[in-house]
């Protein structure tokens, strides 16, 4: 069967804040991976869970995996769209603000399969 992936769009973090916490996550069991989660102080790491167990539901609903055999095969943070804002600065000039966001993608796969 073909991995299955989801996906959460334009989260409001930067690749790098959310990278610490994939590392940690990226190639253990789903349900390992999700109390490594819940453990984490930081609220990103919420997030991350909630895509986490969106894609064991896609693979148990739509493709009749088995939840307790699922394994994260990839899981990253591409760039999304950045939001561009602006600051007054001294003498009328003015310092841009870019606040970065990203995609979480994470596809999970049964353990017995390889890619």
């Amino acid at each position: 069967m073909p991995p299955v992936r989801a996906m959460a769009k334009q989260i409001g973090a930067s690749q790098k804040r959310l990278k610490p916490i994939l590392d940690l996550v990226r190639g253990n069991r789903v349900d390992d991976a999700l109390n490594t989660l819940s453990l984490l102080p930081s609220p990103w790491a919420k997030v991350v869970a909630k895509v986490v167990q969106s894609a064991a539901a896609n693979a148990e609903n739509n493709m009749l995996m088995d939840r307790d055999a699922l394994r994260i095969v990839r899981i990253s943070a591409d760039q999304a769209k950045p939001l561009k804002r602006f600051r007054p600065r001294a003498r009328g000039r003015i310092g841009r603000i870019i606040k970065r966001s990203s995609h979480i993608i994470v596809v999970v796969d049964e353990e017995g399969e390889e890619l």
